[in-house]
């Protein structure tokens, strides 16, 4: 959502004519106005938590943001990039801005066919590892606070190009991560190792960002946006792979969870192995602020993983499912039903969507096996759209089966 700028010079973030219930701008210069304070002259020092985001404008030279709270020491640094942690402790949507905005990013300026230079400097490894990492940034130019928010990625604090970055502290990595490092192996086939090794999501992402997987002589420093999205489809091809030929859950369930105005309904029920993605946008959510009726998007994708549309929300609620589905060893169909309501009013990347349907499948299911007239009146409990129209949308809700339904996946 782009909000007029001539509405925010009437409304000075206290007249609430954007209508969304906190001013983005001034939640997040606040913070970047804490962190700018702890700056003393054009130097800061804290622990990284670790917090690297690559960018993509000007590809193939891009921007590597290293992300530093001033002042802020070892354990008590996780916090400002920690999504696990975020969504086991509800933390609200101006607390993750808040953590963001105090982030100093020193930028550097790196080629991606030069994935090395992150290595020599150690950069690289303070990315990947496992706790808070001491550093040191100079800057060539006080930052000034800007915003800058993104629905993939985690939002960007105050900025300025960095003189140098020193890593002061030790970086401390998974073994099976440091392994990696050395292997000479496709960045795909290292990925799905890692994950079934247990390496979560957020560290294999910065993997391939920074530049460390791939066969040698072709290791390419990837957008964290790019990276992202990457690791997800390529841990759900492995999990549809172990479920080639699996058995079909044998009932229908519908899970709920919902976390910062984002609501998720999950229906799982026998089939071969669709999915189903319909998301609703409700007039004053963020990015359709101008728009008096909700805006929908459906994404769809058969069996075989073929896709209607490349999307980063759905590839992130896919892989949540995958993960339930894989530890039953089990096939399904599937329906996600999202719905972005006012109150997500700044993007924060789409970790939340990740985290939010896991989360809803630690809950006890709504129902199981209900009938038409039973999952009708639960849409029409938890989301705030008419039954009848989403039904009409969705394929997968319709009775009947298809030939789909006899593939092999």
């Amino acid at each position: 959502m782009k909000i007029p700028p001539e509405l925010c010079a009437r409304c000075k973030g206290y007249k609430r004519l954007c209508s969304l219930p906190k001013c983005p701008i001034l939640e997040a210069f606040q913070a970047q106005v804490r962190a700018y304070i702890k700056i003393r002259g054009l130097e800061a020092q804290g622990s990284t938590p670790p917090s690297i985001i690559v960018g993509e404008y000007g590809y193939p030279e891009v921007s590597l943001y290293y992300m530093v709270p001033p002042e802020v020491y070892g354990e008590e640094a996780r916090v400002y990039e920690d999504p696990v942690g975020w969504s086991e402790a509800r933390a609200s949507l101006g607390d993750i801005i808040r953590y963001r905005g105090e982030l100093l990013s020193a930028k550097l300026d790196v080629r991606v066919d030069r994935p090395e230079t992150l290595y020599e400097r150690e950069v690289g490894l303070a990315g990947l590892s496992e706790k808070p990492v001491d550093s040191e940034v100079h800057l060539e130019r006080m930052p000034v606070p800007s915003l800058k928010f993104d629905g993939i990625t985690k939002p960007l604090g105050p900025r300025a190009p960095a003189r140098l970055i020193k890593v002061t502290g030790n970086a401390s990595l998974n073994p099976n991560v440091e392994k990696t490092l050395w292997d000479d192996v496709k960045a795909s086939e290292a990925i799905v190792e890692l994950y079934n090794r247990g390496v979560n999501v957020y560290t294999l992402q910065k993997l391939l960002s920074l530049g460390f997987l791939g066969r040698k002589p072709r290791r390419r420093i990837v957008p964290t946006r790019w990276a992202i999205t990457a690791v997800d489809d390529t841990i759900s091809r492995g999990l549809r792979e172990k479920l080639r030929g699996a058995p079909e859950v044998e009932d229908s369930r519908i899970y709920y969870n919902e976390y910062l105005g984002n609501k998720f309904l999950i229906i799982v029920k026998p089939g071969p192995g669709r999915f189903e993605w319909l998301e609703i946008w409700q007039p004053r959510s963020f990015w359709i602020r101008g728009v008096g009726n909700p805006v929908v998007w459906r994404v769809y994708e058969d069996p075989r993983g073929n896709v209607s549309s490349m999307d980063g929300g759905f590839s992130a609620a896919r892989l949540a499912v995958l993960e339930l589905l894989s530890s039953h060893g089990r096939r399904a169909d599937v329906v996600i039903i999202r719905e972005i309501t006012p109150s997500y009013y700044a993007p924060v990347g789409n970790w939340h969507i990740r985290e939010t349907v896991r989360g809803a499948f630690t809950r006890r299911p709504l129902a199981v096996n209900p009938t038409l007239g039973e999952l009708s009146s639960i849409i029409g409990e938890k989301v705030n759209y008419d039954p009848n129209i989403i039904e009409s949308k969705l394929r997968l809700l319709k009775p009947g089966r298809t030939l789909e339904d006899y593939w092999s996946i």
